[in-house]
C-alpha cells in the first residue's frame, strides 16, 4: 500500500507537518511496511509560504518592510526553484497587524506589499505568486504600486502616499517608474474571490467593515474608489473594475492586473501547481486530506476540494480527517473526496478537544487506517 498525506492544517492545534507525522505513525502501526509520503498544503490563506516552501526545498527571506500604518516590520517571503517566489501580502499588510482600535481602512496602505514585490524582483526573482488573502486594506493596490515606483498625482501634482485615504485625490497616474523588470516577470495572483473593484459586491462594502470602516467611511471610500477606477481606464486604456477579483484585497488585485498584468488564479489550484502535486500522485493508492472543520464552504477553493479534484481525475480514492464538520459538509462528496472522518470521538466542550487535538488526531487516524485494512480484506487485494 502506498499513501500519500496532503492535508490543511489545523489552524491553531496542528500543522500540516505534525498532521503527517501522526499519519505516518498510525499507518506503519495499521499496514507495517506500508510506504508513505506527506506534503504540507494551505489554500493561499495562511501557512502557504511555509507549504511551498517545505514542499520545495526552498528558503525564507527575510525583508524590512512597512506594515499597513507604515510602521517599520519586517516580514517574509518565499524562494525557490532558482527563479521563483512565494508572497503572502498579510506577511506585510495584514489585518492582524493593526490593532483592533486602529483599524480604520482610510489609513492602512498596501506599501509593505509591494516592498517585498521589488524585493523578489531585485535579486532577479521572476516567476512570483501572491496570495492576496487576509489584508487591512482598501487602497486599491495604490501603496504596492507606490513602492514598485509608480506615482499617484494630485491635482496640483503632489505624489500621494497610497493610504485608502487618497483614493478619491488621484487626478493623474505617472507608470514611467515602475520596476523594469515587471515586463520580465510572470505573476500569478492567488485568489479565490470574484468580487469586482466597485458597487455592492466590490472591495469596500464586501470587505471594508472587517478593517475597521463604519457606514460613513465605506460610502466615503465607495465614491472615491470609482473615481480611482475611472483614472486608472483613462491611464491604461483597461477597466480593472471588470476583471472578476479586482476586489480582491481591498482592490489589490485591480492593481496587479492592471499595472503588473498578472493573472489570477486559484490559491489551492497554485500550491497544488507549485508542489507538483500531480506528479506526487504516481502509484499511490490512498490519499488523506483534512482541515479543521469541513462544511459547504470546502468545496469552494479549500484544500479538500483542491486535493479532491486532482484525485478523482487520477482516479485515486481520497479520504479526509476533520476536526468537525459542519452545515453542508457531505457537498465535498461531489469533489472527489469519497469520506470524512471527524477527530472527535465524544461529547465534549471545545476547549476539550482543542487541547486534545493530537490525541484526537491519532485515534481518528487508527480508525481510518482499520478501515482501510478491512476494505483491503473484503477486495481481496
Amino acid at each position: 500500500m502506498k499513501f500519500l498525506f496532503a492535508s490543511d492544517s489545523f489552524k491553531g492545534t496542528l500543522t500540516s507537518q505534525q498532521i503527517i507525522r501522526l499519519l505516518n505513525a498510525s499507518a506503519n502501526r495499521i499496514f507495517p511496511g506500508c510506504e508513505t509520503n506527506g506534503v504540507a498544503v494551505a489554500d493561499g490563506g495562511e501557512g502557504t509560504v511555509d507549504a511551498v516552501i517545505a514542499a520545495t526545498r526552498g528558503e525564507i527571506r527575510q525583508v524590512p518592510v512597512h506594515g499597513p500604518l507604515m510602521e517599520e516590520t519586517t516580514a517574509a517571503y518565499g524562494v525557490f526553484g532558482g527563479d521563483s517566489a512565494i508572497i503572502e501580502m498579510a506577511a506585510a499588510s495584514g489585518l492582524p497587524m493593526v490593532p483592533a482600535d486602529r483599524r480604520n481602512p482610510l489609513n492602512t496602505t498596501t506599501y509593505g506589499t509591494g516592498e517585498l514585490i521589488k524585493d523578489a524582483l531585485d535579486q532577479g526573482l521572476r516567476r512570483l505568486s501572491i496570495a492576496i488573502g487576509g489584508s487591512a486594506t482598501n487602497d486599491g493596490g495604490m501603496g504596492a504600486m507606490t513602492a514598485l515606483g509608480i506615482r499617484f498625482l494630485d491635482a496640483e501634482g503632489q505624489v500621494l502616499s497610497g493610504a485608502g485615504s487618497d483614493l478619491g485625490r488621484v487626478a493623474t497616474i505617472d507608470v514611467s517608474g515602475l520596476h523594469p523588470a515587471v515586463a520580465q516577470a510572470e505573476i500569478t495572483v492567488m485568489c479565490d474571490v470574484t468580487n469586482p473593484l466597485t458597487g455592492p459586491d466590490g472591495a469596500t462594502y464586501t470587505f471594508g467593515k472587517q478593517k475597521g470602516g463604519t457606514p460613513e467611511i465605506l460610502d466615503r471610500m465607495e465614491a472615491d474608489m470609482k473615481h480611482y477606477a475611472a483614472v486608472v481606464r483613462e491611464t491604461l486604456g483597461r477597466d480593472v473594475d471588470a476583471i472578476p477579483g479586482a476586489g480582491a484585497a481591498g482592490g489589490l488585485g485591480a492593481a496587479l492586473c492592471g499595472f503588473l498584468h498578472a493573472n489570477l488564479k486559484s490559491g489551492i489550484e497554485t500550491v497544488l501547481d507549485l508542489i507538483d502535486f500531480d506528479g506526487l500522485l504516481e502509484g499511490v493508492d490512498l490519499v488523506i486530506t483534512g482541515e479543521g472543520r469541513i462544511d459547504w464552504q470546502s468545496a469552494f477553493g479549500k484544500v479538500p476540494s483542491g486535493i479532491g479534484m486532482r484525485c478523482k481525475r487520477k482516479g485515486i480514492p481520497a479520504v479526509a480527517i476533520v476536526g468537525g464538520m459542519g452545515n453542508g459538509a457531505d457537498k465535498i462528496y461531489e469533489f472527489g473526496v469519497e469520506s470524512i472522518i471527524p477527530t472527535i470521538n465524544g461529547a465534549m466542550e471545545i476547549e476539550e478537544a482543542l487541547d486534545r487535538a493530537e490525541e484526537l488526531y491519532a485515534n481518528a487516524a487508527d480508525r481510518l487506517f482499520r478501515l482501510v485494512k478491512v476494505g483491503k480484506e473484503l477486495s481481496g487485494i
